[in-house]
């Protein structure tokens, strides 16, 4: 396909087009789904509940997951701004803004670090679930151990490959030849 040029005679690439329309995309579906997950939170759930929850496990219960349950609509809110982030910045990546590259590439800087901080979080999480086994059946150990081995190499797979793409857009974006179609 053939670059395109605009008024200003810069050619736009195929690359950031499609880029932004993939986001555009993804982060309108994720924004409506955010919209009906805060509405849910807000309308359905009672927030004592989950502290109180969060409080009557807590020899049990990690603290991240304490944590998590204890303030329960952080999340929700968290990828609800992020949802709004991404579909603003990708609409103004379709109109070549650099503002939108930029924050584009902090993105997917953010990406890899949270990819990077899961699989810490995922050991931390994990390496207290033998404890919360140890009244278990016996035999469920044994497979509720190999479960976990298996979910930790899959997470460890899909975390190194999302970080190694978005470490890739991040130099397509920084690039010369990218950076000379933003105004």
């Amino acid at each position: 396909m053939e670059p395109q040029t605009n008024e200003a005679h810069r050619t736009q690439s195929t690359f950031v087009t499609v880029v932004a329309w993939l986001f555009i995309a993804g982060a309108g579906f994720a924004t409506v789904v955010s919209v009906l997950q805060n509405i849910m939170i807000s309308t359905m759930f009672r927030l004592d509940q989950f502290q109180s929850a969060a409080g009557s496990g807590a020899n049990q219960i990690p603290p991240f997951a304490k944590f998590m349950m204890s303030h329960a609509q952080v999340p929700f809110l968290g990828f609800l701004a992020l949802s709004v982030t991404t579909l603003v910045s990708a609409i103004a990546l379709l109109y070549r803004k650099n503002w939108a590259r930029i924050v584009f590439i902090v993105l997917f800087g953010l990406g890899i670090a949270w990819n990077i901080g899961a699989l810490v979080l995922q050991y931390f999480m994990f390496s207290s679930m033998p404890e919360m086994m140890k009244d278990a059946p016996p035999g469920f150990d044994t497979g509720f151990r190999q479960m976990m081995v298996v979910m930790r190499a899959f997470s460890f797979v899909i975390a190194v490959a999302v970080s190694i793409l978005f470490a890739w857009l991040i130099k397509r974006l920084a690039s010369s030849a990218i950076r000379s179609e933003f105004t």
